[in-house]
């Protein structure tokens, strides 16, 4: 099926004018009906819980809580992640013989009997032959310090090693749950190899096939039971100043930008890639206002590993996401715009985050590349065109005040909310204006629209049938052009239901 090509439909039509005349009183009564109208549809039990959530108030500021955090810890090559993409169903992380295969990926959004989480995977990175139990020992500090629950991985053919004993030290000390996974038991006969792993004295071992999937439903289930709702690490905080996550590929200036901002040198800056270990969590005074720049580095601790860097810049980013409101992205632009640039934005985007771009190393610029970045601008950040876009040298403090209307716009954007009333008024508007196209001799309508949560603002469509992706993205194009939006991301998901047999 090939998606259809909403470019052409009209956006300079009157849609904006005839939205600012509304009456919102006969606009609440039509979304009222078309609320009751959805009785005669077969809805699902949380369809039910985003129907309560249905309000008027604009001002009415909600959020997602942070996702409970599950790390998997373990030797290179005892199965980790195989085991992350059989607990998320799809093949995500890459799976070799080849002990620390490095990845970009460090965390993944999972689910299990309707329960959602963050899953960490520390296979990312690469030990060096004389150091293997130091790394895998800075490698499982990491990510038991960030976690609510950490499975811990050993090989039951090969049995527990001295280096498995250094990391069960570790996890007895953190006082966090820990369940035991004894891998590749794949068949009932090589269960006593699971039960030999009582030896660590971390209770019993969960016999598992990653590979084949054996046991992996029920060990899911027992770590759903001791699992937070809520993650207490990651945890939401309300009040206090807004929080600000500075990200960037190694060397953008991201310090260089946090000790212009604080007035002081609070981190090393240094040529080489990656030097910032330590936590970063700064109060700092910008445009008259007290920022918090959340903990950019997410190790408690200083680790010294030339190793297994670029695992901790990915752990770094998703920690940092996880603890911000909104991420400043350092883009140098000395440097061609780069695929992990890209991948940065993706992350940003994926958590949900209001999002700023810092062009960094202004002053740096002569013609011929400001002409080239332009060009780079518009082939690989058309899809954050909607982002606040910031011209600064983080070195000379060049226009770093002009990042404080940039932060406040694009949280102001992430905390909006539409009324039910209005948003059901938008939708029947451009619908009608645009239908959507008729697909197999149906055409999908829209019954009720409601926008479930802010930050970042999610919409929820209950439709007749799918909505082709691109008129989808016409109904997010048309959002912002009537309502701003710049500088947050926005959802727009669907449920398609039937109607009830008579």
């Amino acid at each position: 099926m090939t998606d259809i090509d909403t470019d052409d439909f009209d956006a300079n039509d009157d849609l904006a004018e005839r939205m600012s005349t509304l009456d919102e009183d006969l606009a609440v009564q039509r979304a009222h009906s078309l609320r009751a109208g959805l009785a005669d549809y077969e809805l699902e039990d949380d369809d039910f819980d985003v129907l309560d959530a249905v309000t008027e108030d604009p001002n009415a500021i909600t959020y997602l809580p942070a996702l409970p955090v599950v790390a998997i810890v373990g030797r290179p090559n005892v199965g980790k992640s195989a085991l992350v993409n059989r607990i998320l169903g799809r093949r995500e992380a890459v799976v070799e013989d080849t002990p620390g295969v490095t990845r970009d990926r460090v965390s993944y959004k999972g689910e299990w009997n309707d329960r959602r989480f963050t899953l960490v995977d520390t296979g990312g990175w690469e030990p060096d032959a004389k150091g293997i139990d130091a790394s895998v020992a800075a490698q499982a500090e990491v990510a038991i310090d960030l976690s609510d629950v950490v499975l811990f991985v050993v090989d039951s053919r090969v049995g527990a090693t001295s280096t498995d004993e250094q990391v069960v030290r570790m996890l007895r000390k953190s006082g966090k749950p820990v369940f035991l996974l004894a891998n590749k038991v794949d068949d009932a006969r090589q269960e006593p190899e699971a039960a030999a792993l009582w030896s660590l004295g971390l209770g019993e071992p969960y016999p598992v096939s990653a590979l084949h999937g054996r046991g992996v439903a029920d060990m899911l289930d027992a770590v759903l039971k001791k699992l937070p709702l809520i993650s207490a690490v990651a945890k939401e905080e309300v009040g206090g100043p807004r929080r600000v996550a500075i990200l960037g590929r190694p060397n953008v200036g991201k310090s260089s930008l946090l000790n212009k901002s604080a007035g002081e040198e609070r981190v090393v800056v240094n040529e080489l890639a990656g030097t910032t270990r330590d936590p970063v969590d700064e109060q700092v005074e910008l445009g008259g206002k007290i920022w918090r720049f959340v903990d950019t580095a997410g190790i408690r601790r200083r680790v010294h590993l030339s190793q297994g860097a670029d695992f901790y810049a990915s752990l770094r980013t998703s920690t940092a996401l996880e603890k911000a409101e909104v991420a400043i992205v350092v883009i140098d632009v000395s440097e061609k715009i780069s695929e992990q640039d890209v991948r940065i934005i993706d992350l940003v985007l994926e958590s949900g985050r209001a999002l700023v771009l810092a062009f960094n190393k202004w002053d740096l610029l002569d013609d011929d590349r400001r002409r080239y970045l332009e060009r780079e601008i518009e082939q690989d950040l058309a899809h954050v065109a909607w982002a606040p876009r910031v011209n600064i040298s983080a070195r000379t403090g060049r226009h770093l005040e002009k990042l404080v209307p940039a932060l406040e716009l694009a949280l102001e954007s992430w905390d909006t909310r539409i009324a039910t009333g209005k948003f059901n008024a938008f939708l029947a508007e451009l619908t009608a204006a645009h239908p959507h196209p008729v697909r197999g001799g149906k055409q999908p309508r829209i019954l009720f629209g409601t926008q479930v949560s802010s930050r970042p603002p999610t919409f929820v469509l209950f439709t007749t049938g799918f909505l082709d992706p691109g008129y989808r993205r016409y109904i997010q194009r048309r959002l912002r052009e009537i309502y701003g939006f710049a500088g947050t991301p926005i959802f727009v998901n669907m449920r398609v239901r039937e109607k009830r047999a008579r």
